[in-house]
């Protein structure tokens, strides 16, 4: 009988143990998606900050080219994006600093990443408000939507 006791002695330390290293693996993977969660607004604010500078001050149709997503190819043919970057060129470089807002969400807990961002920008002539909707499907983000509301000129 001695010997059946220390065997289920032995038994319940092993499973212990196999319930520690499961606690620790789940605990490490929950640190994880929280770190990529971080790191993914991070690089989303930095994108939309990134691509109200190519936009509002570079006036980069490359940029706008290279980075609009299926969708918003559709909306943005090249005859409309050369539209575009037109009307900002003729705007000319923004007086003072941009006032950019806006930050990123996830449509799941920690996947699925959309960005939504108002620039408030002071030209010489006028103000004029850009609206960029972002997301990150795959590999790299993208513009979805796009919008350029102009003030009254002063």
């Amino acid at each position: 009988m001695k010997s059946q006791n220390h065997y289920v002695t032995r038994e319940s330390g092993q499973i212990f143990g196999v319930f520690i290293i499961v606690i620790a693996l789940l605990g490490v993977g929950l640190w994880m998606l929280f770190a990529y969660k971080r790191s993914t607004q991070k690089e989303g604010r930095e994108f939309g900050n990134q691509a109200i500078q190519s936009l509002a001050v570079q006036h980069d149709p490359a940029f706008l080219a290279s980075r609009l997503g299926p969708a918003a190819r559709l909306d943005f043919p090249p005859s409309a994006q050369q539209e575009l970057i037109s009307k900002l060129q003729q705007l000319g470089t923004p007086v003072g600093p941009i006032d950019l807002k806006g930050d990123i969400t996830f449509q799941s807990q920690f996947f699925e990443p959309r960005g939504f961002f108002t620039a408030h920008v002071n030209y010489p002539t006028r103000g004029a408000r850009i609206e960029l909707g972002t997301s990150h499907p795959v590999g790299r983000w993208q513009i979805d939507t796009l919008a350029l509301n102009l003030d009254r000129e002063r």
